[in-house]
């Protein structure tokens, strides 16, 4: 049964669980519902909060209540790879080219479709992603998009005023001409939520076919061209304090 009083000091079992790498809160909340997460002996459920004292059970093993040191790595997705650990389709995952990890896993901060390459940042720490996730964070993410032709004024104007799409009004802040290519043109957009194929969906609702996409820019990280494709690198400690800061959660020692 779920505390009805909170201790004082408590935390949602939830968060607690997420914070120790376990993965995204939403995972866990799922994983308390199906019953493998014990608090004191007893079957956790959701509305469950714990102190530090309380001992926890994962599958009916003792989970280590002592703060750990999180990882944080950017990877460069390649096109061709999924952000899954499973796929019906036996497609590759970008996991299978992260570094492995001790009693933690990797959590993907968003997602990338398929056919879209560049900046995934990935770490452990559950709290993090989430709010980095959050639409109320409002992180601006930054794309390379290569058009087939350009963008007219009126429909740069639409993009940047606000596009009604099937799941709700969307935007880009930003909008840069970049180089052009033959018939293509590509363009630096910015945008400040991480919808599915929002980018995509954003052009093509002005009738125009996105031929690449990549992302370079997450927050305060940018992808350095010295991570080629399918590489990943550990990321600085200011890059850390950074995302931490617009994350608005506190860091992990």
């Amino acid at each position: 049964m779920a505390n009805d009083t909170p201790r004082a000091g408590s935390e949602k079992l939830q968060k607690v669980l997420a914070g120790h790498g376990l993965g995204s809160r939403r995972a866990m909340e799922q994983w308390i519902a199906d019953g493998r997460i014990r608090v004191n002996g007893t079957v956790a459920t959701l509305g469950d909060r714990v102190v530090a004292s309380d001992a926890l059970m994962v599958d009916g093993r003792a989970l280590a209540r002592k703060k750990q040191s999180h990882r944080h790595i950017q990877y460069n997705k390649p096109t061709g790879e999924i952000v899954s650990r499973s796929d019906p389709e036996g497609r590759p995952s970008v996991f299978r080219s992260l570094p492995r990890l001790l009693r933690q896993r990797w959590i993907a901060v968003g997602r990338l479709d398929f056919n879209t390459s560049g900046l995934l940042l990935m770490t452990t720490d559950g709290a993090l992603a989430n709010r980095l996730m959050h639409p109320a964070t409002a992180i601006e993410r930054e794309y390379a998009v290569r058009l087939l032709g350009g963008l007219a004024p009126e429909q740069e104007q639409a993009l940047l005023e606000g596009v009604l799409l099937e799941d709700g009004l969307a935007r880009f802040t930003d909008i840069q001409a970049g180089r052009g290519d033959g018939a293509n043109q590509w363009y630096y957009v910015v945008i400040m939520e991480g919808r599915n194929r929002e980018v995509r969906r954003l052009f093509e609702s002005q009738g125009l076919t996105v031929s690449r996409l990549k992302r370079v820019r997450f927050g305060n990280v940018f992808i350095p061209s010295r991570i080629k494709a399918g590489k990943w690198a550990d990321l600085t400690a200011d890059e850390v304090t950074e995302l931490y800061r617009l994350a608005g959660v506190a860091t992990v020692p």
